[in-house]
This record gives structure tokens, sequence and C-alpha cells, in this order.
């Protein structure tokens, strides 16, 4: 459904934050799109969703591809209408607003009424609490609570693509787990996902397919399963190494020459 095809992105005409990056997403499909801070996660869905430009980039090479048709120079309003929401870090939310009424933002590109009367059922039906603090102002929330709303005004889109950037950031494990279960729920009632995240066991747990970002290039593209199963995934992402005394991937790397890697 979606196709990234080896974008270059340069912000303010001087700093590079993606290097030939090339990822697909099929319709239906959780692809999980990993990295540390700084190696070029949120410019990459910036570029699908059309918010590089607020922020002094552009895509100066390749492009975004929507059922095979170039989506690159559309505006944000225009990608949202063609089925691509997302969902920002942070959640972004209108703290003075009700629930609801942040909610109904979400809808506000479509044009369609009965089809925002669905997907506000939707959102009811994925996050029950949400039925029970609709009056509420949403800064009043728990964390874990904003968070479902940020997932349910990108719902309110009826999007067939969900872009979710750092979904579990400041949750506490319980609720990373409950988030976890959403998406998938998500996916498996017809909306694709592209799920950004430094939790790599949350995100791999959950997506089919893989995608490690280093410094603006794709170093790692497989299987979800088999990303799991990687040792350096594993030692560098998963914790799952003594001393910690590798300060980056890059380094990590440097230590096992005899690896190869899907550039």
């Amino acid at each position: 459904m979606l196709a990234v095809q080896d974008i270059e992105v340069t912000y303010q005409g001087v700093i590079t934050a993606a290097r030939g990056v090339s990822i697909e997403v099929p319709d239906r499909g959780v692809v999980a799109l990993l990295g540390a801070n700084g190696a070029g996660k949120t410019t990459i869905l910036r570029a699908i969703s059309g918010m590089l430009g607020i922020h002094g980039g552009r895509v100066t090479r390749g492009a975004v591809l929507l059922d095979g048709h170039p989506i690159t120079a559309l505006d944000a309003t225009r990608i949202v209408r063609l089925g691509i929401a997302q969902v920002l870090e942070g959640r972004r939310l209108f703290a003075q607003l009700t629930v609801e009424e942040n909610l109904r933002t979400g809808a506000l590109a479509s044009r369609d009424a009965a089809a925002v009367r669905r997907a506000y059922d939707r959102v009811m039906d994925l996050f029950p609490v949400l039925r029970e603090r609709r009056d509420s102002p949403a800064g009043y929330l728990s964390g874990g609570e904003q968070q479902m709303v940020a997932i349910g005004r990108g719902l309110m889109a009826s999007p067939r693509l969900l872009l979710l950037d750092e979904p579990s950031l400041g949750l506490a494990p319980f609720m990373v787990q409950q988030i976890g279960a959403i998406i998938g729920e998500i996916s498996a009632s017809g909306t694709a996902v592209l799920l950004v995240e430094q939790n790599a066991q949350m995100a791999l747990a959950h997506a089919t397919h893989g995608y490690v970002l280093e410094t603006g290039r794709v170093v790692l593209d497989k299987p979800a399963t088999e990303l799991l199963r990687d040792e350096t995934v594993r030692t560098f992402y998963l914790g799952l190494h003594e001393g910690g005394e590798h300060s980056n991937f890059a380094a990590l790397r440097q230590k096992r020459p005899e690896r190869r890697w899907t550039i």
C-alpha cells in the first residue's frame, strides 16, 4: 500500500536527516521503524504525512507512493483525505478541550458525516474508558488515557494507514502492553500501522516486519520475528547485554565485523 522509495530529506537546505531510505507497509500490516534518538524515524513519518514543510524540511530525492501514486508533493490535509493519519509523539492534545472535542478535531478533514459517526463508534469500542471520560478536559487524564485520546483522534479520520510516533513514551509497563494490544486490534480491523518506537520489544511483538534506522539510513530490514532473534538488535535495543559499554549501534556493529547488513 505504502512505498517509501530511496528518499533523501534535508532540513533548512543543509542538514540531511534521511539518506536513501526505502520502506514498505502492506495493506492491513504492522511495520516497526526502530532506531535511537536522532536516527531519522520522525523525519520519515513527516515525509509520509506531508508535515516536513512545517519543520523546514523537504524531500530532495526519491518519492513516497500510496497505491503506486506519488504523494510526496501533497499537503498534509490532502494526504489525510487519501487515508493517512499521524499520531504525534508526546500526544499533543488540546488540554482545555474535552475528550470528545479532541476526538472531533481528528475528523475536521472529513466530508462524510456518516463516516465520522462510524469512526467515533469504532474509537469508543476500542477505548471504552473514553466513553466515561468524554466530557472531561483532556489535560486532566492520566498519561495512558491521553495516549488513547491521541490514537482515537487519529482514527477519527478513518485512515487506511495510521502513523504512530512513540506511543509507549512515558507510559507504565502495564499501559505499554495495553497500547500494544490495541495496535493489534487496529490492524485486525483493517487499518495498517507504521509504528515508530524505541521500545523494540513491544514494537516487534506486534509487527510483521521491521526496519532499523541509524543516522538516516536503513541498516536492517527483516521480518519482525527475525529481528527479535538478531543478536545485535537484542543486545543494543532489547538491553540483553552486560556492562552497557556500547554508546551507539555503530560501535556495537564494529565489534561484530563478520555480520552483513541490508543497506
